[in-house]
C-alpha cells in the first residue's frame, strides 16, 4: 500500500467512521499515550515543573472556610463514597433491566479503581509532604484515586446519558464535581497536580475503551 492507498483509506474511515475516530485518537490514544509517559516519568523518579510551586500557592491562600469545602469535597469524591454511589447506580440499573448499561457503569468505575490501585502499588510516588495536611494520606501518591474514581463515575454516566435531552443536568454539575475534588486534593496538600491530571485522563482513557468496547456494533454501522 502506497502513501496515496493509505491517505485515501484515512479518508473513507473519518468519512463512515468519524464517531468512532475521534474516540480512539480524542478518548483512547491521547489519554492513554499521557498517562503512561507519565507513568514513566514517575517511575524514574523525575518530578515534574510546577508541582511544588502550585500546591505552596493554593496553601498560600487556605482559608478555614475553604477548609471545610475542601474537606468536604475530598469526603464526598473518596472512593468509600464513590463505591456506594456506584452500587447504588448499578444496582438501580440491573433493576430496570438494563443490563448493557449496568454492565458497561459497572465495567468502567471498578476497572477504573482497580487500574488506580495497580498504578500506585507499582509506582509508590510518596506523597507531598509540603505541611501538615488536614486530611493526611499515606498510601502512594500516583495517580489520585479521587479524581479518577469521580471522573470515572461522572464519565461513565454521562456516556450512558449522552442522548437524552437533559444531559447538560449532569454534564456540568459533573464536570464541576469532578474539578472540585481534584482540587481539594492539591489544596489539601496530599496529591501534587499530576497526580490528579493523570487520574483524570487514565479514567478518560479506560471509560471511553469500555464504552466503545460495550458499543461497538453500534459505533461501525
Amino acid at each position: 500500500m502506497d502513501l496515496s492507498d493509505l491517505t485515501h483509506l484515512l479518508r473513507h474511515l473519518l468519512r463512515q467512521r468519524r464517531q468512532v475516530v475521534v474516540l480512539l485518537l480524542l478518548g483512547i490514544i491521547l489519554p492513554w499515550s499521557a498517562f503512561l509517559k507519565a507513568a514513566s516519568e514517575i517511575r524514574e523518579g523525575e518530578g515534574f515543573p510546577g508541582d511544588q510551586a502550585f500546591l505552596r500557592w493554593l496553601h498560600a491562600h487556605a482559608t478555614p472556610p475553604l477548609d471545610a469545602l475542601n474537606l468536604l469535597l475530598t469526603r464526598v469524591g473518596g472512593p468509600q463514597v464513590m463505591a456506594v454511589v456506584t452500587l447504588l447506580i448499578a444496582g438501580f440499573l440491573f433493576w430496570r433491566r438494563s443490563y448493557h448499561q449496568a454492565w458497561f457503569f459497572s465495567w468502567a468505575v471498578g476497572g477504573a479503581m482497580v487500574i488506580n490501585l495497580l498504578a500506585k502499588a507499582l509506582l509508590g510516588r510518596v506523597r507531598p509532604a509540603l505541611w501538615v495536611s488536614l486530611a493526611p494520606e499515606t498510601t502512594p501518591s500516583f495517580p489520585s484515586g479521587h479524581a479518577m474514581g469521580s471522573a470515572a463515575v461522572v464519565l461513565a454516566l454521562g456516556l450512558i446519558l449522552v442522548h437524552s435531552p437533559r444531559r447538560w443536568l449532569l454534564w456540568l454539575p459533573g464536570a464541576l464535581f469532578v474539578l472540585g475534588v481534584g482540587i481539594s486534593r492539591m489544596y489539601l496538600g496530599v496529591h501534587y497536580p499530576s497526580d490528579v491530571l493523570a487520574g483524570w485522563i487514565a479514567s478518560v482513557g479506560w471509560v471511553t475503551s469500555v464504552y466503545l468496547l460495550f458499543n461497538r456494533s453500534t459505533l461501525l454501522r
